[in-house]
């Protein structure tokens, strides 16, 4: 369900994805913003995230303490 790897930004680095999860938050390969698909993504849309960038941002969580 989850689309990380289609993501512009996206970086192959062998560590989990769904970066919007509390449990996963930033990645530590991905440091560049190329473009964000997050909005698109069902993990999104079903828990009803509202921010993007969630492997450089850090997760819902993460980005909503700010």
């Amino acid at each position: 369900m989850c689309i990380c790897r289609q993501c512009p930004s996206f970086v192959e680095c062998k560590e989990k994805i769904a970066y919007c999860l509390p449990s996963i938050g930033k990645s530590s390969c991905i440091k560049e913003e190329k473009g964000c698909i997050c909005g698109a993504c069902p993990v999104t849309k079903e828990m009803g995230l509202t921010h993007g960038y969630y492997c450089i941002r850090g997760s819902e969580k993460e980005q909503s303490e700010k």
